[in-house]
């Protein structure tokens, strides 16, 4: 499996890393509580199918951030660590794209494609609801 490949490769360049299998805003949650810190994620840099773009704006966000079962890996690196990052995806045959930054200040905020900010619960699919 590629994506485990990249996980490999990254070791010693990512800070953190989780499979995105249970939603985006989730499963980020789950490193930003864990590691006291916020997230500023770019929603126009979510990849997204071909299909998934013809759906209006709102369906997009809210199947991007809260949809689940697609394995992904989700990593945070520093910024000095873009090339060897960049490596790793083109070692692995893995596209790599970064949604965002991490913050200091402990919140999650999506920004949209005019700029506009969104506060969403870091709340991904839950098995038991």
């Amino acid at each position: 499996e590629p994506r485990v490949a990249l996980g490999q490769a990254l070791r010693g360049v990512a800070r953190a890393a989780i499979d995105v299998s249970d939603g985006l805003l989730g499963d980020l949650g789950h490193i930003l509580q864990r590691s006291v810190v916020g997230a500023r994620v770019d929603l126009a840099a979510l990849p997204r199918s071909t299909v998934l773009a013809a759906q209006p704006r709102a369906l997009q966000h809210e199947c991007l951030l809260r949809g689940g079962d697609d394995y992904e890996l989700l990593f945070t690196a520093p910024p000095a660590a873009a090339a060897a990052v960049q490596r790793a995806g083109n070692a692995t045959g893995v596209a790599v794209t970064r949604i965002g930054t991490i913050t200091a200040e402990p919140a999650l905020v999506a920004v949209d494609e005019h700029g506009r900010e969104q506060h969403p619960a870091a709340r991904g699919f839950d098995h038991f609801a």
